[in-house]
């Protein structure tokens, strides 16, 4: 029988307020994000919450040469998963951007601790369809919504459990209309019908 899995992306602390790489009011997206993790531990259903996993040397940082201030090092206080976020301990935990090379903004770059890609764990899973939350809308999000679209799941997007950078103030807004276009469905947490 196929399921469906709920997908945190990097709720971290290097992105809540206080963190190096910090979304304004990324923390606001708890609530709805842990309405929803009850849930699926409700119904039995995957939890997979993927992180940015950087090593301290990557073309992803402006030291390097990149875009992005130093954030997510792996093992640093600003790469764990933020206190505030209830994740159980049966939750799949998917890293990305550990090469030096990649940025890893998709959580379909990411790999489990035994190097399984994210598609291939959603697979064996048997999940087809996605409810995706996190941070961030302009970033993270919409490039794993925009993957999972293109792999053929049915997405939907917890429009209070998301948060964006907001480099232009409609940096947001248009990562939603996107998602929209490439087929995903935007709903509150409330309004979920599982």
């Amino acid at each position: 029988m196929s399921t469906t899995a709920l997908i945190l992306v990097d709720v971290q602390n290097d992105f809540c307020p206080g963190g190096s790489l910090a979304v304004p009011k990324g923390d606001a997206v708890l609530p709805s994000l842990n309405q929803a993790l009850f849930l699926f531990q409700q119904k039995g259903w995957p939890i997979v919450a993927s992180r940015d996993w950087h090593p301290q040397n990557t073309n992803h940082f402006q030291s390097h040469g990149g875009p992005w201030p130093v954030h997510c090092v792996q093992y640093t206080s600003g790469a764990s998963f933020h206190s505030g976020l209830e994740l159980p301990c049966s939750a799949y935990i998917v890293s990305k951007g550990m090469d030096e090379t990649a940025d890893g903004y998709s959580a379909f770059e990411a790999l489990d601790e035994t190097s399984t890609p994210l598609a291939q764990l959603l697979q064996s899973l048997d999940v087809h369809r996605l409810v995706v939350g996190g941070l961030a809308t302009d970033y993270c999000v919409k490039a794993t919504v925009l993957d999972a679209c293109r792999l053929g799941f049915e997405v939907i997007v917890l429009k209070d459990g998301v948060a964006a950078v907001n480099l232009q103030p409609e940096d947001g807004d248009k990562a939603i209309e996107a998602m929209r276009q490439a087929g995903a469905s935007v709903v509150p947490v409330h309004e979920l019908s599982l």
